[in-house]
């Protein structure tokens, strides 16, 4: 069981990654920093929209309008870090017995 635990907070360190760098990369596409006409720059917006998405999507619904701010990564970290805390804390403890 330990072993699962640590695999799901594997998934939520690679999920809290992406996150990141799709909030760094909208910025810096945002703000024109980025070479917008390169391929592989293209590619890699393409790779981590299509990534983290599936996340947003359904917070995206819940959240009102706030004129261009997206908050639905926070709101995702949030539940993330929601998700591990209580994974570390309750979960790992009544596997292990304390």
């Amino acid at each position: 069981m330990i072993a699962v635990i640590a695999t799901l907070n594997f998934i939520i360190n690679i999920a809290w990654f992406l996150i990141i760098a799709s909030a760094i990369f909208s910025w810096l596409y945002a703000f024109n920093v980025i070479n917008v006409n390169n391929n592989a720059i293209n590619m890699i917006g393409r790779s981590l929209y299509q990534l983290t998405e599936p996340l947003y999507r359904p917070i995206r619904r819940f959240l009102p309008d706030m004129g261009g701010v997206d908050l639905s990564p926070l709101v995702v970290l949030v539940i993330l870090y929601f998700i591990w805390y209580f994974l570390n804390t309750t979960v790992a403890s009544a596997v292990i017995g304390i």
